[in-house]
């Protein structure tokens, strides 16, 4: 079983355009089995009309709760909370969720024993049947953190399903950026797969993303989406990916049938276009790279 991970330096580049695409084509030859590890904006199923087979909740990290009963008003874990998250309410202490850390200096300092470190219910994530094969997703809540966490999870969820089913191929759609839940989505990874824009700010995210993989040492491609929109732009970042012996495996025009595609929620491979000729090809090339067989 092989693992592709689909990324991008940056938002908005297409990179759920890709993979919704590449798990259409890679579904006609192969058993996969797929995951949306950006777990803070999941919008794979947008496009492959999952059906939700079974819910589970996240428990993120603990933060701090005051027992109103216990406390004696005392202050002493106002005094020690170094992120003024702990406030006073009349004759007693409360804590604000949004600002506690959960360091549990206030829980160790209260000398009445009213501070508990009680964990969050942080988001949900989801086992879905799609008409490619099973999706692992999630969803966090808004002002949650872990997101690292809930991408391993998730990540997990996907690959032991792939083992179970004796599945080809795990297709992750990766989180944006190069932080904590990029460097979750890209261990084990035997293929990442960056996508990126002609733009200036996406050149420049696309080689921190590139950095980030070469580090762990995960082997990388990149594809160029809307690359005829700066002919100049496309062949610099070509330049920048030789230097690093970095493949560009293909170059995606602009294409309006893209937005039909998704208003349709539709991956961009079920009708005929440039960009769905090009996808073909680049997944002939990713194939290829990750010595992939076939069903048939």
């Amino acid at each position: 079983m092989k693992q592709l991970v689909i990324l991008s330096g940056k938002g908005g580049t297409g990179k759920t355009t890709v993979a919704a695409g590449l798990a259409h084509l890679a579904h006609q030859t192969l058993d996969i089995v797929l995951a949306d590890a950006d777990v803070d904006a999941a919008n794979l199923g947008l496009v492959l009309a999952p059906v939700v087979v079974e819910t589970h909740d996240f428990t993120g990290g603990r933060i701090a709760e005051i027992d109103p009963e216990t406390c004696i008003g005392c202050g002493q874990c106002a005094e020690v909370c170094r992120f003024d998250a702990i406030l006073q309410a009349g004759d007693v202490f409360v804590v604000d969720d949004i600002a506690c850390e959960g360091c549990a200096a206030c829980h160790y300092v209260c000398p009445v024993d009213a501070i508990r470190m009680v964990s969050q219910h942080a988001g949900r994530w989801f086992n879905a049947d799609t008409r490619y094969g099973p999706l692992y997703h999630a969803h966090l809540f808004a002002g949650q953190e872990n997101s690292g966490k809930l991408v391993t999870l998730v990540k997990q969820q996907g690959r032991l399903r792939a083992l179970d089913d004796g599945a080809d191929l795990l297709l992750v759609d990766g989180p944006p950026g190069i932080g904590c839940p990029v460097i979750a989505a890209l261990s084990g990874a035997d293929l990442a797969l960056i996508v990126t824009e002609p733009t200036i700010s996406g050149a420049h995210d696309m080689e921190r993303i590139l950095g980030v993989a070469a580090h762990f040492k995960i082997p990388t491609a990149v594809m160029i989406n809307k690359a005829d929109l700066s002919a100049e732009q496309s062949d610099a970042i070509e330049a920048t990916c030789a230097t690093h012996d970095v493949p560009v495996i293909g170059r995606l025009p602009y294409d309006p049938n893209v937005t039909v595609s998704m208003v349709r929620g539709q991956p961009i491979t079920t009708a005929e276009g440039p960009v769905s000729t090009a996808l073909r090809e680049a997944w002939l090339v990713l194939r290829a790279q990750l010595d992939m067989g076939s069903r048939g």
